[in-house]
């Protein structure tokens, strides 16, 4: 049993119930200080990690950040104090990779981190070349004009999960089976947010029909909206629109479990050493944007979108193909037998704060 296991061990004995929602569960085995997968600091990515991502792929997908970050700069004629923000940098690599490909640019970089131990790592890295934040509330004081942009955060907040029942749709809540493992057994919701999300749900599905609400999702997205600046909104993330978690294909949900390249279900086994994710619900994320302002600019999948903001560079080479490295990186990010129809994003636009 894993030491975070034990700890849940002891937690759920306190309870009068004995048990705990996922979602609170989640949160202890991702991002509990000590014992959670990214509380100790940041994860080994790629081929000698639990998953590949985008930026593990090389400095390509950085490059095409920094290209979009240059036109939605020069577009807002170059104002003084222009701010690349990121949330969700991990150890720093897609930074590096945008600051080295700006040549100088007179922008900053600020990173929103609240984990100190994810700070030291890209600190290590990056030096006095980045800011940071602790939150997306130290922004609502500025900066006026930015880039934000984020790749794989709302997959990683935490869930709350539900289950249709034939005649309701109850929630799902960790309790223990033994003294070595946990299983998930349904109770009513826990707040008022989450029954204003069920609402929506439908109610013809089969009984047995799980679906992940991602509030912290919703939260950020508000968050998001309250900061001071005008500008773009950059989300690259895996997800699906709303129909498409109501078919029988995904009737068990889409929470998975990652480690060593290898994706299950289990997600109560090896709790704090397994990363885990779930695909995020694009057409809530849109609709919540835009009630606070937001408006979409470009939705589509990674494949499509990448290979728009690659077109100039594409046009810059004048027919000659691009060395082999790049041109494996361009593939991955871009191919739909690869990363270009796993990965979606979605672009915002948004007006300065009133």
């Amino acid at each position: 049993m894993t030491r975070l296991a034990t700890l849940l061990q002891t937690q759920l004995s306190t309870l009068p119930l004995g048990r705990m929602p996922f979602a609170q569960v989640m949160e202890m085995a991702l991002y509990h200080p000590e014992h959670g997968y990214y509380g100790p600091g940041p994860r080994r990515i790629g081929r000698q990690g639990d998953f590949f991502t985008s930026v593990s792929v090389g400095p390509l997908f950085g490059r095409l950040l920094a290209r979009q970050a240059v036109a939605e700069w020069q577009a807002q004629e170059k104002p003084d104090g222009f701010t690349i923000i990121e949330q969700g940098a991990h150890d720093g690599q897609l930074a590096e990779d945008i600051l080295n490909a700006l040549n100088e640019k007179p922008m900053r970089y600020v990173i929103v981190e609240p984990n100190p131990r994810h700070q030291e790592a890209q600190r290590h890295r990056l030096g006095s070349r980045v800011e940071w934040v602790e939150s997306l509330s130290a922004l609502q004081t500025g900066p006026k004009h930015a880039f934000f942009l984020c790749n794989e955060l709302p997959d990683a907040f935490p869930v709350h999960l539900v289950r249709w029942n034939g005649e309701s749709w109850q929630e799902l809540f960790v309790e223990t089976a033994d003294a070595e493992t946990f299983l998930l057994v349904p109770g009513e919701l826990t707040s008022p947010a989450l029954a204003a999300e069920v609402a929506r749900l439908p109610t013809d599905l089969d009984p047995g029909h799980t679906l992940e609400i991602n509030l912290t999702m919703l939260d950020w997205a508000r968050e998001l909206a309250r900061a001071a600046f005008q500008g773009v909104i950059f989300i690259a993330d895996y997800g699906l629109d709303e129909d498409e978690f109501f078919v029988d294909s995904r009737a068990s949900g889409t929470i998975r479990r990652y480690h060593q390249h290898q994706m299950d279900g289990r997600v109560l086994e090896d709790l704090g050493e397994c990363d885990l994710t779930t695909h995020i619900n694009f057409t809530r994320l849109i609709e919540e944007t835009a009630l606070h302002g937001l408006t979409q600019r470009e939705y589509d999948l990674q494949g499509r979108v990448l290979g728009r903001l690659a077109m100039p560079w594409l046009q810059s080479l004048e027919g000659s193909p691009p060395d082999a490295a790049t041109l494996r990186q361009f593939q991955s990010l871009t191919h739909p037998a690869m990363m270009g129809r796993s990965f979606r994003c979605l672009i915002l636009e948004k007006p300065a704060r009133a």
